[in-house]
């Protein structure tokens, strides 16, 4: 995302990595359609584009509280929207600059964060890993660098020479589409496979530890995240292998003391029944799409964040 002569330049992740096009978002409700449809997803993401979407409205004299509601209401599960549009509204003052001003800084902030994070989870990644991950959490899914993937990066500039096994991540593909391209373009050596592959990888001895993002954290740890998660936290449990979470403390919910109270969407069922428009489900088939899962966080090895790497029992202060 960019900031730019008053509108807010977004790079169109529904189209990567076949073209990169740039939406101009000149009004809130333009964010709001562009969080709901995905343009631009990941929670950290999420939470930068809200702090823009909320300027976007004081400039246009928007009611502040239709604007909060309408962009609350985009997308329930990824905790760092709220907690973006938490900040802004306790600014005194709904004027554009004041908004504008909070809201760069949150994306300076997230920014060095991801670094951090980066530093602290390279700690885990020894000489020649492999490093399985799932989604996508680097710099397109923040304000830059990532979260999982800005570890995976960090380590990679350290000189670990480390190989990373990417999962497709069905339905949406994020991890085939958006992984990779941001792999290819770092030179970090990996490998895309389907979902179903990574239990065999883990049995084969080929990956060394799991590293996932979150879009929100319950205080005792309890994680959610893209569908799939939890399955290769279950299948590195059984395999003894190293299972992280990355994600900055504003992912942390810790008004909720459970996974069990995390409200997980569902999606239409076209994304599993249709790939890039195509049809390759019998029409009127019943599907359950939920976006994310929970894993608990007695599966999890160490969360890390940009205070540290924090293992059981949790505690994110």
């Amino acid at each position: 995302m960019k900031w730019e002569d008053g509108r807010l330049l977004m790079l169109d992740q529904r189209v990567l990595p076949i073209r990169e096009e740039w939406l101009e978002l000149t009004a809130y409700e333009d964010v709001v359609e562009a969080i709901k449809t995905m343009a631009v997803r990941g929670a950290p993401a999420i939470g930068v584009a809200a702090g823009y979407g909320l300027a976007l409205a004081a400039k246009h004299g928007v009611d502040r509280a239709k604007a909060s509601q309408d962009l609350a209401d985009s997308r329930p599960t990824a905790v760092n929207l709220f907690w973006a549009i938490d900040r802004i509204g306790a600014i005194p003052t709904w004027d554009f600059e004041s908004v504008l001003t909070e809201a760069q800084a949150i994306e300076r902030e997230d920014l060095a964060m991801n670094r951090t994070i980066g530093r602290n989870g390279a700690e885990l990644i020894g000489q020649g890993f492999n490093v399985l991950t799932v989604c996508n959490t680097g710099a397109l899914a923040t304000a830059g660098h990532g979260t999982a993937l800005g570890v995976i990066r960090t380590a990679h500039e350290d000189g670990k020479r480390i190989h990373v096994y990417t999962c497709e991540t069905r339905p949406r593909q994020q991890g085939l589409r958006l992984t990779a391209y941001e792999l290819l373009d770092e030179g970090i050596p990996f490998h895309s496979i389907a979902d179903g592959v990574a239990a065999s990888l883990m049995r084969a001895g080929k990956v060394d530890c799991v590293i996932a993002g979150a879009d929100r954290i319950a205080a005792n740890g309890d994680s959610a995240n893209k569908i799939g998660t939890y399955s290769l936290a279950v299948q590195s449990h059984y395999h003894g292998i190293p299972f992280y979470i990355a994600a900055p403390t504003s992912t942390v919910d810790a008004k909720l003391s459970t996974g069990d109270l995390i409200p997980i969407e569902e999606r239409s069922g076209e994304e599993l029944t249709h790939i890039e428009g195509v049809q390759v489900g019998p029409s009127g088939t019943p599907v359950y799409n939920p976006a994310f899962d929970v894993t608990p966080g007695d599966l999890i090895t160490a969360i890390v964040t940009e205070k540290g790497v924090h293992r059981a029992p949790y505690r994110f202060t």
